[in-house]
């Protein structure tokens, strides 16, 4: 297997965490450029979102795809193939002559995108010895938030300076001269053992994790936090672009640098849920979020801010927290729960837009925080079920424990 700092755990992991930057890069690029698309086209805010929901929707619906597929046919060549199509329909997207044509398009690259992140931790998870594991998906995961937030930036600053096709075609060659790096250096898969595609079995373990209420409102948060995440930042690029801030779309793509408060959020919800357990820790990551959210109400960008920051770190804090509370509570086909909190996550981001839009249209921006806080109000409850379920069976495993060592104590008297 690869060994942690060999010269194949170094190629392996930089091949596949620049490829997972460009990819996030790719499916983000567009949410600077919102407002642009709706003076260009002169369509509505709604439909404008629709540049990135679309793509988010047909990354959740493949997820469920890729993996059973790649058991039978590998890991490294869909990842591959799926990485040229994106990268195809990256630079084609610089010629659309119309928004249909654009929406067209980032659906199929949608298809193409959700190639990499069902597939990469299940290379790495067959190549890579135990202590190299961890810390490539340490780094994997890490280029995963800079590639998103780095795709922002860039769109934005691209767009200003020659306009938003340009942003297509650079991002689309600069991922293209990197897709021959990552398939002369991704080592090829050793370990990897084809098995018969057996959608039935898989479809099976799903419906067992969906039954089963915790697991069921856990894929339920995901999904309704990123609904929020990525929706409210859809409205407030609109917000921002517009009377009273006015800031073109170079700018609103530097407020993306809140992303790093997500970074530092995700870090310290793995050491507090370690003391404190992963239900207060999504407790506490939907209320930092919540609160983030009331602060952009006030019309002082040195208070929006702040407030965006703030967002970031408590969406990451409590995403981390799911995520983690899946991983390690899925008494079963593991691979198959984690897929199925992606699936619902990204199904939550696509449809985001088009909840708060309906907020957006009524009442803008204060209808737009109001929806979102419904929403994680829905989140915070479905939470407290699992806090009341994890306290349960605490409950019943200390019961269990001390009833063992009462009857140690009558067998020794």
């Amino acid at each position: 297997m690869i060994e942690y700092g060999t010269k194949a755990y170094w190629r392996a992991t930089i091949s596949l965490s620049l490829a997972s930057f460009f990819v996030f890069a790719m499916v983000y690029l567009t949410q600077p450029m919102l407002p642009l698309f709706t003076q260009e086209f002169g369509i509505s805010e709604t439909l404008s979102s629709m540049s990135l929901s679309v793509v988010v929707f047909c990354i959740s619906t493949c997820l469920l795809f890729y993996g059973p597929l790649s058991d039978a046919l590998g890991r490294k060549s869909i990842m591959v193939w799926t990485m040229l199509g994106s990268i195809l329909t990256t630079l084609l997207l610089s010629l659309v002559p119309g928004y249909s044509a654009l929406i067209g398009l980032r659906a199929l690259q949608g298809v193409f995108l959700a190639g990499l992140p069902s597939l990469a931790m299940a290379y790495m998870s067959e190549e890579f010895a135990p202590r190299a594991l961890g810390i490539s998906i340490g780094m994997y995961i890490s280029a995963n938030s800079l590639g998103g937030m780095s795709g922002r930036i860039i769109g934005g600053i691209l767009a200003d300076l020659w306009g938003w096709r340009s942003a297509f075609l650079i991002i689309g060659l600069a991922s293209g001269l990197f897709w021959v790096c990552f398939t002369v250096m991704l080592p090829r898969s050793r370990y990897f053992r084809p098995k018969p595609l057996r959608l039935g079995e898989a479809l099976h373990e799903m419906k067992r994790h969906i039954g089963t209420p915790s697991m069921r409102n856990a894929f339920l948060i995901g999904g309704l936090n990123f609904a929020v995440f990525i929706g409210g930042f859809n409205y407030l690029t609109f917000r921002l672009s517009d009377t009273p801030y006015n800031l073109p779309a170079s700018v609103i793509g530097l407020l993306f640098l809140a992303y790093l408060g997500g970074t530092v959020g995700s870090t310290v919800s793995g050491r507090f849920a370690e003391r404190n357990g992963k239900t207060k820790a999504l407790l506490l990551g939907i209320a930092l979020f919540g609160a983030g959210i009331l602060m952009t109400l006030v019309p002082s960008l040195w208070v929006i801010i702040p407030g965006v920051v703030l967002q970031c770190f408590g969406y990451f804090f409590a995403h981390s927290a799911s995520a983690g509370w899946v991983n390690a509570n899925a008494a079963f086909a593991r691979a198959s729960a984690a897929s199925l909190y992606l699936c619902s996550y990204y199904m939550g981001g696509s449809l985001g837009s088009l909840y708060l839009g309906l907020w957006w249209h009524l009442y803008r921006w204060p209808g737009v925080v109001i929806g979102e806080l419904l929403t994680l109000g829905v989140a915070a409850l479905l939470a407290s079920r699992m806090r009341q379920e994890e306290k349960r069976v605490q409950y019943l495993k200390l019961a269990k424990y001390e009833a063992g060592q009462t009857k140690s104590t009558h067998l020794v008297s």
